[in-house]
């Protein structure tokens, strides 16, 4: 009789713990994606071998090292305010050389990835965290939070265009959810005019283009709210921690769920 092979020990076939990448995620490192993407570089190892995979379990035991050096436990999830100036990019680094937000931020803060981006000249409230299971949890169409922007246009605003876009609006065959936009009267400024604009998906330049689309020519972009937390009065490029208290109020259920899993 052919004996059956014992089952591995190898954490990528144990039902514990969890995937490296997600792992790296929880710890700030990078987000999911590009925590695979330096896994697959050859960047990381656990327990003494350096990965090429991202197909493997680690647990609470495992020895994780990145890019040389020894990557700890995840800490609690923190989330920041920041002001990002227009003229920088929301990534760690640019091929083509220009400015980005990381370069700006305060050394002692820890490591950080931004939940969700803002373009190169959009201006205002970026939220930051340490932990990358919150910032996938934000960005999830169903978990998404309404942003608060103000835009300054240029052109001839038409009220019943901007009502129309409550009902959605479909561009090049993109189609975008319902869009809310209120003219700030008392912020005129000649011939350009300051519009307040709600939206909950938060596509690629989706105000740009459906500025465009309604021929105007957004002339600045400043996201005002994320949610439930506001630019307020933060100088730009500053930088401020939510305290624990209103995280927790505000992510009661993402904490309850991450501590089941724990268990």
């Amino acid at each position: 009789m052919t004996k059956k092979p014992e089952k591995s020990e190898n954490p990528e076939n144990s039902p514990k713990g969890e995937r490296i990448a997600k792992r790296l995620a929880r710890m700030g490192i990078a987000s999911r994606r590009e925590a695979e993407r330096i896994i697959e570089a050859g960047r990381v190892s656990v327990d003494g071998k350096t990965l090429t995979s991202p197909a493997l379990n680690v647990t609470e035991a495992s020895v994780i090292y990145v890019d040389g050096k020894l990557v700890g436990e995840p800490e609690e999830a923190r989330v920041w305010r920041y002001h990002k100036k227009a003229g920088t990019l929301t990534t760690n680094k640019d091929p083509e050389g220009r400015p980005t937000i990381f370069e700006k931020l305060p050394p002692e803060l820890p490591r950080v990835i931004t939940i969700g981006r803002l373009d190169f000249n959009t201006e205002g409230l970026l939220l930051l965290t340490n932990d990358g299971d919150l910032a996938r949890h934000l960005e999830l169409p169903q978990n998404a939070w309404i942003r608060h922007y103000r835009v300054r246009v240029y052109g001839e605003v038409r009220p019943e265009k901007l009502k129309a876009l409550e009902n959605g609006v479909t561009i090049d065959g993109l189609t975008y959810e319902p869009i809310k936009v209120e003219i700030e009267k008392e912020k005129q400024e000649g011939a350009n005019k300051w519009l307040s604009v709600s939206i909950r998906e938060g596509k690629n330049r989706e105000i740009r283009k459906v500025m465009e689309h309604l021929g105007l020519q957004v002339t600045r972009l400043i996201r005002v709210d994320f949610g439930p937390f506001q630019l307020g009065k933060l100088a730009r490029g500053g930088v401020e921690e939510v305290p624990a208290r209103i995280l927790r109020e505000q992510l009661g259920k993402f904490f309850s769920d991450k501590r089941a899993k724990r268990k």
